[in-house]
């Protein structure tokens, strides 16, 4: 057996969860699956202007998290990252970025960032995992879209990360 083939496979799932959603999770709980531990990597981007601040999307992904943990056996960690992602991946030892596609659309985008990261990294593959398709249409900019204009996002994203979106936006956890 070759030392590539006896390391466990590490995988880093990338993104900036803000904030984390149903559809977020889904990738996870499917890549816990495959893999014995998976890295997700919350993004800085502060070109995005996210809602929450960095510590606070990396505590909620922690706490999202656990229990796709505690039920797949996987060993989730959580952390944030300021680099390239193909930089961030080998820090962690991860040999697999995971890319979630909800649609057409999406594929042209990690379609040509698979190829950059390969050309950067040819030693970490990069693996897409489809939306289920009743998270298909969830994205984090469609939620606080929806919830800034005082819609029921309860279907979107678990409880928790509910009462922090609406807790930020100044609605309570009504």
């Amino acid at each position: 057996m070759s030392e590539a083939a006896s390391r466990p496979r590490i995988g880093v799932y990338p993104g900036t969860f803000d904030p984390i959603t149903n559809g977020h999770l889904d990738i996870i709980a499917r890549a816990a699956r495959i893999l014995p531990r998976l890295v997700i990597g919350v993004a800085i981007n502060a070109g995005k202007g996210p809602l929450f601040p960095l510590e606070e999307r990396v505590a909620l992904v922690r706490a999202e998290t656990e229990r796709v943990a505690q039920a797949s056996g996987t060993e989730i960690a959580v952390a944030a990252f300021d680099t390239l992602l193909v930089e961030f991946a080998r820090s962690v030892g991860a040999t697999v970025i995971l890319r979630g596609l909800r649609a057409v659309s999406d594929f042209d985008y990690e379609f040509q960032m698979a190829g950059m990261n390969y050309r950067l990294a040819p030693d970490i593959e990069t693996v897409f995992l489809m939306a289920s398709e009743r998270h298909q249409f969830i994205s984090s900019r469609f939620v606080k879209e929806i919830a800034l204009l005082g819609g029921d996002i309860t279907s979107f994203v678990p409880t928790l990360t509910r009462e922090r979106v609406l807790e930020r936006l100044g609605g309570g956890a009504a």
